[in-house]
């Protein structure tokens, strides 16, 4: 794998994740697929395969220091490096009994959230770093949501959601300030309401078209936007 490039995908055995590993993985990755389930992400893996992606599958909880850890060790012991790591793995919590309105606003389900969708991304990018900073031109993908935005305020009241994707908009701008003078380039991106089990399957979008844009910001040349926040259209307001 001297010459060729790697991507670890989170929450890759599905949906968006999936499309953006088969993405990656067609031009030219090897890519790892990150899955808490041991049989679907075999089933991923096979099915990458199957279109003559070169893929491996690594066990990967984003919410378990213990997985992470264990995760960036089979990465090192298979390639020894990484040059992509997509942020996809997220969660939308749980929104029955006002769990998601501001007024009623369960805290568990906030710290539930939160501990996927941001603490989880902390686990993975810092446990892989070593890793990243062992490839030529190393980028980091946080998939986020334009439901974090302060300035569109876009789709429903979820009071654990649409904030913990502000706060992984604001914590991609940090990355990408700690490692302005060096090639490691990270940025943020929304994918748009994507029709996956994820929405109940009721976006408007494709998950190839979701993941069109992480894909992109995967691959930016070195001169390429560090610490953004973009979709198809370019910069999120947020």
């Amino acid at each position: 794998m001297k010459d060729t490039k790697i991507a670890l995908v989170t929450g890759a055995n599905k949906g968006i994740g999936f499309a953006i590993a088969q993405g990656l993985g067609a031009l030219g990755f090897a890519v790892a697929v990150g899955a808490r389930d041991d049989v679907r992400c075999k089933e991923a893996v096979e099915r990458l395969r199957a279109t003559g992606i070169d893929a491996f599958g690594v066990a990967l909880d984003v919410t378990s220091d213990d997985s992470v850890t264990a995760a960036a060790t089979a990465i090192e012991q298979t390639t020894g490096r990484l040059d992509v790591l997509v942020n996809n793995a997220g969660i939308g919590g749980r929104t029955d009994g006002g769990a998601q309105d501001p007024a009623t606003l369960d805290l568990d389900v906030v710290r539930t959230v939160l501990d996927t969708n941001v603490l989880g991304v902390v686990r993975v990018t810092n446990a892989l770093l070593p890793l990243l900073r062992r490839a030529t031109s190393p980028r980091i993908v946080n998939v986020s949501s334009n439901m974090g935005s302060l300035a569109l305020r876009t789709g429903p009241i979820m009071a654990a959601y649409a904030p913990s994707k502000s706060m992984l908009n604001s914590l991609t701008v940090q990355y990408a300030r700690a490692f302005a003078d060096t090639g490691i380039i990270v940025n943020a991106c929304c994918p748009g309401y994507v029709a996956t089990d994820f929405t109940g399957f009721a976006g408007l979008r494709t998950p190839e078209q979701g993941a069109a844009i992480a894909i992109r910001l995967a691959t930016l040349p070195d001169d390429g936007p560090r610490g953004g926040f973009f979709d198809d259209e370019g910069v999120v307001p947020w």
